[in-house]
């Protein structure tokens, strides 16, 4: 946090600049230009292989399904006289940030410039970090594209959180950040918000996560790859197994230490596993949703047999996979929620990257003569007792001043 503190700061202070030196310092890439050229990012678009244009056009169609499914009218509550009109309004400019140096997110870039699409926001700006070069990666630059994101930079962590919320010379700021990233990214955007200068939705989106739960039904291999999934995205992230058997925690565990070794991530892997990587036997299927709730997992994949039947024990998950054919990697790419989850235990109190976190509801009070009559000596009570006189008082004169009138 010290160390978000200090980067949020100097790009407060000296914006372009700082964004800069911090690029230089953490990324190893010197930048002039910190924005992609819009020709550039329409080129990479016009490059993409057909096979994985098609897989993201595929991607943005069920994004932009299952969130225009969220989108909710402005609507009127009348009560004795009393009219509430609640009106639905966009944030205007929304900064969403895809992470990358480990490897290319075009998936995240859809999954969160989409769901803002559809809410309505009129400015999209994304933030990821470059690769080496100063480039960024022709994949993310396509996503971009087809998710109609009107501006792309190339900067990442705190710097470029600090860089959306406070602005700089190269970047207005926006209204609301969004999207996955490491500690420092998760960081730096409570930092903004504490201060009061941009929303960030509630959910701490750091480092993955993921809870499988499986029984002796569950063929090994797949509790296995499920279990390492996760940890492909880094260090500081969980993987849990969870079982009640004692022989299913033993051939998981062998199976995911081959696995591991295998892969062409496993330092990756290693370093999360190091540090959050769990099996734990338990006494049935009951505790073992009891466990999950206690650690409020970015994704629950029950693996187990009755997986649906389980659903009513789920109270803390991001989202929740049931069944064999269901893996969370579904969920990553093209099952149509956002992929952006909350970690860190922030699921106990929030949800998923929805259309709501793109949206401000203002309330508009309409009150006739007869029913503020009714209500005024309510008011006028509550008001006193609280020592608040002139609230009473703009109650009571109105009420005057409709006596005289007739």
């Amino acid at each position: 946090m010290e160390a978000v503190r200090e980067i949020v700061a100097a790009v407060a202070d000296r914006g372009d600049s700082a964004v800069r030196e911090y690029t230089e310092r953490f990324d190893g890439v010197a930048i002039d230009e910190l924005r992609v050229p819009p020709a550039e990012v329409q080129a990479a678009l016009d490059a993409t292989p057909a096979p994985l244009r098609a897989a993201l056009e595929s991607a943005r169609d069920a994004i932009a399904w299952y969130h225009r499914s969220q989108v909710r009218v402005d609507t009127r509550h009348e009560r004795d006289g009393i009219v509430v009109r609640e009106l639905r309004r966009p944030v205007a400019r929304a900064g969403l940030y895809a992470p990358g140096g480990r490897a290319r997110y075009p998936s995240t870039v859809l999954m969160t410039a989409v769901p803002a699409r559809e809410a309505g926001v009129g400015e999209l700006v994304l933030c990821v970090p470059p690769e080496a070069g100063g480039s960024i990666a022709g994949p993310t630059l396509a996503a971009a594209a087809l998710a109609g994101v009107d501006e792309v930079y190339r900067i990442g962590g705190a710097q470029a959180v600090a860089a959306m919320a406070y602005g700089t010379e190269s970047i207005r700021p926006t209204d609301v950040i969004v999207g996955p990233g490491n500690v420092y990214v998760a960081l730096a955007k409570r930092e903004v918000a504490g201060l009061g200068l941009v929303g960030i939705p509630s959910g701490f989106a750091g480092p993955s996560e993921v809870v499988v739960v499986a029984d002796d039904t569950t063929p090994v291999d797949l509790a296995a790859i499920d279990v390492i999934v996760q940890a492909e995205h880094g260090p500081d992230g969980l993987a849990w197994l969870i079982t009640w058997s004692e022989e299913v925690a033993d051939a998981v565990t062998e199976a995911v230490s081959r696995l591991v070794v295998e892969s062409p991530r496993r330092a990756d892997l290693e370093a999360t596993l190091a540090s959050g990587g769990y099996a734990a036997v338990v006494d049935g299927p009951e505790q073992a949703l009891a466990v999950a709730n206690v650690i409020a997992p970015e994704h629950l994949q029950l693996m187990c047999a009755g997986a649906e039947e389980l659903l009513p024990l789920v109270v803390n998950a991001g989202a929740v996979f049931c069944g064999l054919s269901s893996p969370a990697a579904v969920g990553d790419y093209l099952a149509g929620p956002s992929h952006v989850l909350p970690t860190n235990g922030s699921a106990r109190f929030s949800s998923g990257l929805r259309v709501d976190d793109f949206v401000r509801n203002v309330h508009a009070i309409v009150v006739d003569e007869s029913a503020l009559a009714r209500v005024a000596p309510h008011i006028v009570t509550m008001a006193e007792a609280e020592g608040l006189s002139a609230h009473a008082a703009s109650v009571a004169i109105r009420g005057a001043l409709a006596t005289d009138s007739r």
